[in-house]
C-alpha cells in the first residue's frame, strides 16, 4: 500500500536529477552497504572491490576497448548475472553448509498449538502489524537497510510495550507480529529505490533489478511511463501474492513443514545438478560453466572466511551504471571533479558516504585509543 503511494512522487522527483546526483547516490550505496553489512569494513570493501573488477569486464562502450576479457570471446559481453548470481547463491552456499554437514545435529521440535488464529490472537496483533509496518518500510528503503534492523527492532520496542514481557521467548505473538510485519514491509519498502531510481539496496534488490535488465528493461523514473502496465502489474501482483500465500500457506502448512526430513545430501545434490543444467541450458557455454566453478568456489571461500555477499552483487549492477553516470558529468563539466558535488543533493549525499565511513572509524579509534597513565609527581 505504502509502495502504491510513494512510489510515483518519488519517479517524478528523479527527473530532476542531474548525473553527478546519480553518481552520488549509487556511491552513497557502495559505501552503506560494504559499511553495514558484515562483521568488517575490510571484507565488506573487498567484496566490493570485487563486484566492480566483475562489473569491468568486457567492451568499453565508450570507448570500444577490451577491458579483462584475457582474448576470450565469451567475455566481450560482460560477466553474466546469472552465473554470478547461481555461483554465489547455489554452489558456494551448498558448499558451504554440506562442509558443516553433521557437524550440528539439528533439533525439529514438535509444533504446538493450531493453525488458526483465535479472538485473544487477532487483538494482541493487530498494533504489531502496524508498527512493524512503519518499522519496516521506510528502514527497508535505506541502502544497506535490510531487515535485520527493523525486526530487532521491532521485538524490542513489541518487549517494552507488552503488558506479558514474560512471554517473550516462550511463545509471545506479538514477537511473531510485529518483527514478521516489518521483515515483509522492509522487502516491499526495497522496491522504492528500485523502481523509481534504478539502485538496488540489497541483494535481493539486485537479483530483480537483474531479471529486469535480462528482459531488455532498466528500472528508473521512464520505467514508470515506457512500461506503466508493467510497474502496476507488479505492484498489483504484491497484492495477491499476500493473498495467496495467507490461502496456501494455512492449509498445507504441514506439508511444508514435511520437506524438512528430506535428507540433506540429497537437496545438496539436486542443487548443484539443476544449477549446472540451468546455466548450460541458458548460454551453452563452457566459459559460463567454469566460471561458475570458479565464483562458486570463491562463494564459498567467502562464506567461510565471512565475506559478504550483498556488496559483491550491488558493485557488479552498479559498478557500470556508476561509470556512465560519473563520465557523464565529468564530459558535461569538461572534467571538472568538483561538478561531483556541485548540485546540493550531490554535496548532501557525497557527505553522507563520507559519514558512514568516517564516523564508525573515529568511534573505533577513541574506543581503543590507549590512555596514558598520568604521572603523580607532575601536578
Amino acid at each position: 500500500l505504502l509502495l502504491s503511494f510513494l512510489a510515483p512522487p518519488i519517479a517524478e522527483l528523479a527527473f530532476i536529477f542531474k548525473p553527478q546526483d546519480y553518481f552520488a547516490l549509487m556511491i552513497l550505496a557502495f559505501l552503506s552497504v560494504s559499511v553495514v553489512m558484515g562483521t568488517s569494513k575490510v571484507r565488506g570493501f573487498i567484496s566490493l572491490f570485487i563486484g566492480l573488477s566483475f562489473g569491468l569486464v568486457g567492451i568499453d562502450k565508450a570507448t570500444g576497448l577490451q577491458r579483462l576479457t584475457f582474448g576470450i570471446p565469451d567475455l566481450l559481453d560482460g560477466v553474466e548475472m546469472t552465473v554470478v548470481l547461481v555461483s554465489l547463491f547455489a554452489i558456494g552456499e551448498t558448499l558451504y553448509v554440506a562442509s558443516r554437514f553433521g557437524l550440528h545435529k539439528p533439533n525439529l521440535n514438535p509444533l504446538a498449538g493450531g493453525v488458526r488464529m483465535t479472538k485473544e490472537d487477532w487483538k494482541r496483533s493487530w498494533k504489531p502489524w502496524l508498527r512493524g509496518t512503519f518499522f519496516g518500510f521506510p528502514i527497508g528503503a535505506l541502502p544497506a537497510g535490510g531487515a535485520e534492523i527493523p525486526t530487532f527492532l521491532s521485538y524490542t520496542v513489541e518487549r517494552k510495550l507488552s503488558n506479558h514481557p514474560e512471554e517473550f521467548g516462550h511463545g509471545a505473538i506479538e514477537g511473531v507480529a510485529g518483527p514478521e510485519a516489518a521483515n515483509n514491509a522492509s522487502a516491499a519498502g526495497v522496491l522504492v529505490p528500485l523502481l523509481t531510481l534504478g539502485l538496488p539496496t540489497s541483494a535481493t534488490a539486485a537479483i530483480l533489478l537483474a531479471a529486469f535488465q535480462n528482459y531488455g528493461l532498466q528500472p528508473g523514473p521512464m520505467l514508470f511511463i515506457n512500461s506503466g502496465d508493467l510497474v502496476w502489474g507488479l505492484i498489483a501482483s504484491l497484492y495477491i501474492g499476500n493473498l495467496m500465500l495467507l490461502i496456501l500457506n494455512l492449509p498445507l502448512v504441514g506439508l511444508w513443514v514435511r520437506l524438512l526430513f528430506i535428507p540433506r545430501p540429497y537437496l545438496y545434490a539436486g542443487i548443484l545438478t539443476f544449477s549446472l543444467v540451468g546455466i548450460w541450458g541458458a548460454s551453452n557455454s563452457v566459459v559460463d560453466l567454469a566460471m561458475m566453478f570458479g565464483v562458486g568456489l570463491m562463494g564459498y571461500m567467502m562464506r567461510v572466511y565471512d565475506f559478504p555477499i550483498a556488496p559483491v552483487l550491488i558493485g557488479l549492477i552498479l559498478g557500470p551504471m556508476s561509470e556512465v553516470q560519473l563520465r557523464r558529468a565529468l564530459a558535461i563539466s569538461q572534467g571538472d571533479p568538483m561538478a561531483l558535488i556541485s548540485t546540493p543533493f550531490s554535496a548532501l549525499l557525497m557527505a553522507i558516504a563520507f559519514m558512514i565511513v568516517a564516523v564508525p572509524a573515529v568511534v573505533h579509534w577513541h574506543r581503543t585509543r590507549k590512555i596514558e597513565p598520568m604521572d603523580p609527581t607532575q601536578g
